[in-house]
C-alpha cells in the first residue's frame, strides 16, 4: 500500500510531482509568501507527436522534464508535470526582475532543440508565471489560474514567450524585430527540423 502511494505521488515517464503532489508541496511553499508560480505548455508537442510518433513526443516530455529538474535545482524549486505537455512549477521570488530572469531562462532552456534518432526536434514553451509577495493572502489556486491565463496569452502571441502577470509578451528580437514574425529569418537553430 505504502508503494502505491509513494507511486502515487511522481509521473511514471518524467519522474516530476503528480498534479496533486505538486499541489501539495507548492501550496506550502506559496503560503510563506514570495513565491511565484509558472505554468509551461510546450509548443508545437501535438505536430511532433502527429510527424514523428508517440516515441518522439515521449522523448521530447522526458527531455523537457529533464531541463526542468536542472532549472529547478537552484534555490529548491517545486516541478511537476500536469499531464500531457504540460508542466508546472514553484519557486520563491524577491522581485519582479527575478522573476524575469528565471523565466528567460526557463524559456531559453525549454526551447532548446531534442534530438530523436539522428534529428533536431524544434520545440517551444510558452510559460505563464505569477509571484505572489508577502503582503498578499496567497491561495495557490487563484495564482495556478492567473498562471493559466498568462500562459495562454504567450501562447496566443505565437509561444516560445514568457507572460509574467498580464504583460506583453517577452520575446527575443530577430533583426530588430520580434522573433516568429515576418522578417526574422534565421531564428531557429541551424539543423533543427520538425
Amino acid at each position: 500500500m505504502r508503494r502505491r502511494i509513494e507511486a502515487a505521488r511522481w509521473d511514471p515517464l518524467t519522474g516530476l510531482l503528480t498534479r496533486d503532489s505538486f499541489t501539495e508541496r507548492a501550496g506550502r511553499a506559496v503560503a510563506r509568501g514570495q513565491s511565484a508560480v509558472y505554468l509551461v505548455d510546450l509548443d508545437r508537442f501535438k505536430q511532433i507527436n502527429d510527424t514523428h510518433g508517440h516515441a518522439a513526443g515521449d522523448a521530447v516530455l522526458t527531455v523537457t522534464s529533464e531541463r526542468l529538474r536542472s532549472w529547478g535545482l537552484v534555490n529548491n524549486r517545486i516541478v511537476g508535470r500536469f499531464g500531457g505537455d504540460e508542466f508546472v512549477a514553484a519557486t520563491r521570488v524577491r522581485d519582479r526582475a527575478e522573476l524575469e530572469r528565471l523565466c528567460d531562462g526557463l524559456v531559453r532552456s525549454l526551447t532548446r532543440p531534442v534530438p530523436f534518432e539522428g534529428r533536431l526536434l524544434q520545440v517551444g514553451a510558452s510559460v505563464g508565471a505569477v509571484a505572489v509577495y508577502a503582503s498578499e493572502a496567497p491561495d495557490l489556486s487563484a495564482l495556478l489560474r492567473r498562471a493559466d491565463e498568462a500562459m495562454y496569452v504567450a501562447k496566443e502571441a505565437g509561444g516560445g514567450h514568457f507572460v509574467t502577470e498580464g504583460i506583453t509578451p517577452i520575446r527575443a528580437t530577430v533583426n530588430g524585430r520580434r522573433a516568429g514574425r515576418r522578417g526574422t529569418h534565421g531564428a531557429g537553430p541551424e539543423g533543427s527540423t520538425v
